[in-house]
């Protein structure tokens, strides 16, 4: 698939906005956490990718009735969507200068209907001509995502049988949509009606 970028220019995808607030106090303590220990670009990647994966729980996993959508909040409450650690993971990512676009799929539920729109992120890693989508969302039985740059290894890869699809757009910022979906929700419960099935 050709990814498109929604802005021509390259910095837009390394500045904060409400959602990716990156210049947020929590988030440069995280990311001077994890620079510790990467010896380049690439294994702060995936250790940031890591983090976010592994470390803040899916709320339809976990069971949490919460609903983060700022970067920042999401780490303080480990808690979030797809939507919700992908804002989280290209905060620590744009901070240590990876420029990091937003990305979407349309999903449809097992029973066929629709579902909502799911959220993900595309790196744009140093001494690549390239965006590569990674998928933050979290590991379940049935679902087994890793940062990858050789290959795509999403949660869930589209069916085009069934009607799914990969949006091409790289987004600089949340698509409007889904940040009003997510910030209309009063709880998780709620969000699964306010988020769009499509884009």
């Amino acid at each position: 698939m050709e990814m498109i970028q929604e802005v021509p220019e390259l910095s837009a995808y390394l500045a904060a906005d409400e959602a990716i607030d990156h210049e947020h106090a929590l988030i440069r303590h995280t990311v001077a956490a994890l620079q510790e220990d990467a010896t380049d670009a690439y294994a702060y990647a995936a250790a940031a990718y890591a983090l976010v994966r592994d470390t803040i729980a899916h709320s339809a996993d976990s069971g949490d009735a919460r609903v983060s959508w700022r970067a920042s909040d999401v780490l303080a409450t480990r808690n979030g969507i797809c939507h919700s650690k992908s804002h989280a993971l290209a905060a620590l990512l744009r901070a240590a200068g990876i420029p990091t676009a937003l990305c979407y799929q349309k999903l449809v539920e097992d029973d066929g209907g629709p579902g909502p729109v799911h959220g993900l992120v595309a790196v744009r890693m140093p001494g690549r001509d390239r965006w590569d989508r990674q998928d933050p969302r979290g590991n379940k039985p049935g679902v087994d995502a890793r940062f990858s740059l050789d290959g795509e290894r999403l949660a869930w890869p589209v069916r085009p049988e069934l009607g799914e699809v990969d949006y091409p757009a790289l987004h600089a910022a949340p698509h409007p949509a889904v940040l009003r979906g997510l910030r209309a929700a009063a709880d998780r419960a709620e969000l699964w009606r306010t988020l769009p099935t499509e884009l």
